[in-house]
């Protein structure tokens, strides 16, 4: 299944990337100056949330694609059980 996001979905997600890239450079840095670890653990958790949102933001304006695949794939033969186990796995994976 192939991600194609229109320019505001995009936009989005890549933002919500670049904010938890700079979030883990934060974590680094603190780390390296041998920040409190509260601190550490804070910064590091808001950079997971900033990764989850993008991954459901993907899944979100993806869904549409993800269900054409699925119609693909069962047109092509490919199992109801199997397609539903993929689409299942893909919504996992974030949890």
């Amino acid at each position: 299944m192939d991600l194609d996001l229109a320019g505001a979905e995009l936009k989005s997600v890549l933002n919500r990337l670049r904010r938890a890239q700079g979030q883990i450079s934060g974590v680094i840095r603190m780390i390296e100056e041998g920040r409190d670890c509260e601190e550490v653990v804070t910064q590091l958790a808001a950079a997971s949330r900033a990764l989850d949102r993008a991954g459901f933001a993907i899944i979100a304006t993806g869904l549409q694609q993800c269900l054409t695949g699925v119609e693909e794939g069962l047109r092509s033969g490919e199992d109801r059980d199997e397609m539903r186990a993929r689409l299942e796995k893909l919504f996992l994976s974030l949890a």
